[in-house]
């Protein structure tokens, strides 16, 4: 049967797959027009299966709101250069219109959710066979307030959707939207820290403290001793050194013996007292810098986010916030 130009631009126009592409899958079905477009999404299946290994870092993340209720949605792929496509980019609109419409709140309702005709998830397998990358729909966050704001950074790499307790105060929300996306903060405040975190970071902070002062301790020991503690830090900094003359071959064996015993004594006489008392410092500038309401205000030094809420009035509240970005 032949295949006519007006049939191949009419499948083209209903899958946005390339023209020879399209006449191909014609001539297999003998022209018919629905077996066609089934042929092109097993092809895209297919493309799926091939890909589902690879990277997809970039993409498009989007944010929206409609008063109440906000929503955040990542959809990636591998290159910067699909990310940017002005179709790439209508598709991912068109999937968070769509599932703010109906009021979704995961990732799998929008998945199943009709789109055009078809499941989100088969328009996607057919973006890939068009497109021909990794095309998946990453992420999908919603939240509820009296009044949500969004922002969404020039380029569509980062976003966020944040909750106030009232409305009426645009420009707060906006500001705290722009400091989500530019701070990253991990949570609303201390309380709102999963404590699988809170406790990686006490971990991480004891640790670190250990090793200053012990560190401390080993570098008082080497100075006490006439030796630069920047000279002997590492084995290949000592042999550098000495070739260079700055050391001796006796101060670098002075310094392996002061660096062995006094760690190890100053490690055994550690105080649990001390150490805990300075690990939880640590652990409150985290909050500090990784905590909305306690991070400094990028739009004014020295005020912390809260504070900022509290000047525009004292009874306003964030209730929550979201964020995505690509590569995170």
């Amino acid at each position: 049967m032949a295949i006519t130009a007006s049939q191949v631009n009419e499948l083209r126009k209903l899958t946005g797959v390339g023209m020879m592409d399209c006449k191909k899958a014609l001539v297999e079905t003998d022209g018919d027009m629905q077996k066609a477009i089934e042929l092109l999404r097993q092809k895209g299946q297919k493309m799926a299966a091939k890909r589902a290994d690879r990277d997809a870092n970039e993409g498009c993340v989007l944010a929206k709101t409609t008063g109440n209720y906000g929503a955040l949605i990542m959809v990636s792929c591998e290159t910067d250069f699909v990310a940017t496509n002005a179709g790439f980019v209508d598709f991912t609109n068109s999937i968070i219109d769509a599932a703010m419409a109906k009021h979704l709140t995961s990732k799998e309702q929008v998945l199943d959710m009709d789109l055009n005709g078809a499941k989100v998830s088969d328009a996607i397998t057919d973006q890939i066979a068009k497109i021909g990358e990794k095309i998946e729909l990453a992420h999908f966050e919603t939240i509820e307030a009296e009044k949500v704001y969004a922002y969404v950074h020039p380029g569509n790499r980062m976003a966020s959707i944040v909750g106030l307790n009232k409305a009426g105060f645009d420009q707060v929300g906006h500001d705290i939207a722009m400091q989500v996306v530019a701070m990253r903060p991990v949570a609303l405040d201390a309380a709102s820290v999963p404590q699988e975190i809170k406790d990686a970071e006490l971990r991480v902070a004891i640790e670190k403290t250990k090793e200053e002062l012990v560190g401390k301790a080993v570098e008082a020991a080497l100075r006490k001793a006439g030796i630069n503690p920047a000279h002997v830090d590492s084995e290949e900094h000592m042999a550098s050194n000495m070739g260079k003359g700055w050391i001796t071959e006796e101060q670098v064996n002075q310094a392996r013996q002061i660096k062995e015993q006094v760690a190890a004594e100053k490690a055994a006489q550690l105080s649990e007292q001390q150490i805990n008392q300075i690990a939880n410092g640590r652990l409150n500038k985290y909050f500090q810098e990784n905590t909305l309401m306690e991070q400094e205000y990028i739009m004014e030094a020295k005020v912390k986010v809260k504070d900022f809420i509290a000047k525009a009035d004292k009874d306003l509240k964030c209730t929550g916030f979201k964020r995505l970005e690509l590569g995170a």
